[in-house]
């Protein structure tokens, strides 16, 4: 692996990977939340796995971590319409509660930070 991270650093590794495997694990759950005006759900869902589990082993790695965080800020503003399609359409919300849906939005902005603080500046 990489260099000496700090333990938070691999666990938003972790986090990134395990989320990208549950689009392969449940992949039907992420096809309903995406907004109609998106066209082949299929692919973006496992596109978007994908790119979550790259992006999360390539935190791990000294050469990769940069562009890394750059890729995760950019996946998760991408991520953001399908966050606010999930508060106002009752078959996206997966029947969860309103509260939760709508701090989900400041949440990924919260994620964002997060991978913002790992960059050498």
């Amino acid at each position: 692996m990489g260099a000496s991270y700090p333990w938070h650093l691999y666990l938003m590794a972790t986090v990134y990977v395990v989320a990208g495997l549950m689009h392969f694990i449940k992949p039907k759950m992420y096809r309903q939340i995406l907004p109609a005006y998106l066209p082949g759900h299929k692919i973006l869902v496992t596109l978007s796995g994908l790119a979550e589990i790259i992006l999360g082993i390539a935190l791990c790695f000294t050469t990769t971590k940069d562009l890394a965080i750059y890729g995760i800020i950019g996946m998760l503003t991408f991520f953001l319409p399908v966050h606010f399609h999930m508060l106002f359409n009752k078959r996206a919300s997966m029947g969860l509660p309103r509260w939760m849906l709508i701090w989900r939005i400041p949440l990924q902005f919260a994620l964002m930070y997060w991978a913002y603080l790992y960059l050498p500046f």
